[in-house]
């Protein structure tokens, strides 16, 4: 639709004189561009939960079965479901196994085990990218054979029906079409698996950032306290 005002031009034919595959080749390549946009606003909308303090300022607060429950007031109140945010929902799973069984020792690892989780996550929501990005260039593959096998066919049908110079000339016109085609779908396909599959290296990367951002919140914030609890609590046994 976009090529639509420049038709006639020699880009525009590229893309829409080259038989069906450039169709398929951007068809795909505007789905992984959704499907990215999408997951680069997510993660702008994951990012802001690490601005939210959901622990109190004291610092002489200390985490335990019997003051998590403030902690989880403020959590509810800061977004409308926790489940949707990552950093948050390992809050709210480490913290509500530690009011309902008072296990300490548990939060540390329940908020590890929730990390791992949320990296398989993350990792196995680029699967269907990675298909759209093997699938693209294929498709150029595709286009070059159909547009050899197009140009092979009208050669022949030169070679056999032409008598004289300019009626090879004028047959020649069909060869050179397919030529176009099989190399151009190559080229457009290759183009636009780069582009995305450099698309796909930049969010990762911005991925794996908030996650090693999400893991040092809950470091700082969630398990220092509960260090600080288990000092106090072996000094005064002694």
């Amino acid at each position: 639709a976009a090529l639509i005002p420049i038709r006639g031009t020699a880009f525009a034919a590229m893309w829409m004189e080259r038989g069906p595959t450039p169709y398929a080749i951007m068809l795909l390549t505007m789905w992984a561009v959704a499907i990215l946009f999408v997951k680069w606003r997510k993660l702008a909308l994951q990012r802001r939960a690490l601005s939210i303090r959901v622990m109190p300022d004291d610092p002489t607060y200390v985490l335990s079965a019997m003051t998590v429950e403030p902690v989880l007031t403020r959590v509810y109140a800061s977004v409308d479901d926790p489940r949707n945010f990552m950093l948050f929902n390992r809050i709210v799973v480490a913290l509500s196994n530690l009011r309902n069984l008072g296990r300490v020792g548990d939060v540390d690892e329940i908020l590890r085990s929730q990390a791992a989780q949320d990296e398989s996550a993350v990792e196995t929501s680029y699967a269907v990218l990675s298909g759209l990005v093997w699938a693209i260039p294929v498709l150029g593959f595709i286009g070059t054979v159909m547009g050899l096998a197009s140009a092979i066919g009208e050669f022949s049908g030169v070679l056999g029906a032409a008598t004289d110079v300019e009626q090879i000339t004028e047959s020649l016109k069909g060869v050179t079409g397919g030529l176009s085609t099989a190399f151009e779908t190559t080229l457009e396909a290759l183009v636009c698996a780069l582009l995305v599959q450099l698309s796909i290296t930049f969010l990762r990367k911005n991925e794996e950032e908030f996650l090693d951002e999400a893991m040092d919140y809950g470091i700082r914030f969630v398990v220092s306290r509960l260090r600080i609890l288990s000092v106090r609590m072996e000094s005064g046994t002694d």
